[in-house]
């Protein structure tokens, strides 16, 4: 590993050029995880309610959805979709969007969730060098993506990426990776109780849930990974682009709709992640 940082170090060409084509394919899986996810847990659901309500039955005969089976089809016409079909970006553009066979729109936001994969992680590139706090930003980043679009969709955080993220950054900052590992876990204690009193009282007052479990437990992975010190400034940055992305979407959609809050809790997390300690010596004046 040290080998290879070092010579990324050297050639800092041959860095960008081999994150950016690697980030690209991480996009594509992403996708496939974005869209998959939320199905795979509906499935499992469903099969665990059937056998608590219902344990005398068997179980209802559906294929397992995984994130590598079935393949990818087309969602019209089930056309399987063929390697030289799923290139990161490139496949998109020469279909002109389309799918191969029936010539089914494909959604331009598949590209552009490869195109955002591979500028994230160029700029993580750019802030830490060839290094292994580069290595962990980077997971860091996808995570993050995959959590943002997930709940764009479906208001849902899963535990399945949330609980893993809080344990690696608990993990890598026992060697002090980014801070302190009684940092971190402050960090982690911190971040889930400030929005869990947040939730209880307005649960209080209004006698209504204002938000899920899930970005409590993703406050507390951010805390864990960057200590309690930039929460504050997490939740300040989330609050003012929630506010203004919610009020659009009031407009947009009308007052019943449901809003996810956790897109900007990771936004701000990655914003604080990548320059956090420079936006705070500028607010404090240092």
């Amino acid at each position: 590993m040290q080998q290879f940082l070092s010579y990324f170090s050297e050639n800092p060409a041959a860095l960008y050029l081999a994150v950016g084509v690697l980030s690209l394919c991480i996009g594509s899986f992403l996708n496939v995880v974005i869209y998959r996810t939320p199905r795979m847990m509906e499935q499992e659901w469903q099969q665990e309610c059937q056998m608590l309500l219902h344990p005398e039955q068997p179980l209802i005969d559906q294929s397992k959805l995984t994130l590598s089976q079935p393949p990818s089809t087309c969602p019209k016409c089930q056309s399987t979709i063929r390697w030289y079909q799923n290139i990161p970006v490139i496949s998109w553009l020469v279909l002109r969007g389309k799918c191969g066979a029936c010539q089914n729109p494909i959604s331009i936001r598949y590209p552009l969730i490869e195109l955002l994969t591979m500028a994230c992680s160029l700029v993580v590139v750019a802030v830490f060098g060839a290094t292994i706090q580069m290595l962990f930003a980077l997971i860091f980043t996808w995570v993050l993506i995959t959590l943002t679009f997930i709940d764009f969709d479906t208001q849902l955080l899963p535990d399945r990426f949330t609980l893993p993220l809080a344990a690696l950054g608990l993990a890598i900052n026992s060697f002090a990776i980014y801070t302190t590992a009684s940092s971190a876990i402050w960090g982690y204690v911190i971040g889930f109780l400030c929005l869990w009193i947040v939730y209880y009282l307005f649960k209080l007052i209004t006698g209504k849930e204002g938000m899920g479990y899930g970005d409590f437990k993703l406050l507390a992975a951010l805390g864990a990974w960057m200590g309690p010190m930039l929460l504050p400034l997490i939740v300040l940055l989330s609050s003012i682009v929630g506010a203004i992305v919610g009020i659009i979407l009031l407009k947009m959609r009308g007052e019943n709709q449901p809003f996810a809050f956790g897109p900007y809790i990771a936004i701000a997390g990655w914003i604080a992640f990548l320059w956090g300690d420079q936006i705070m010596k500028v607010y404090l004046g240092g």
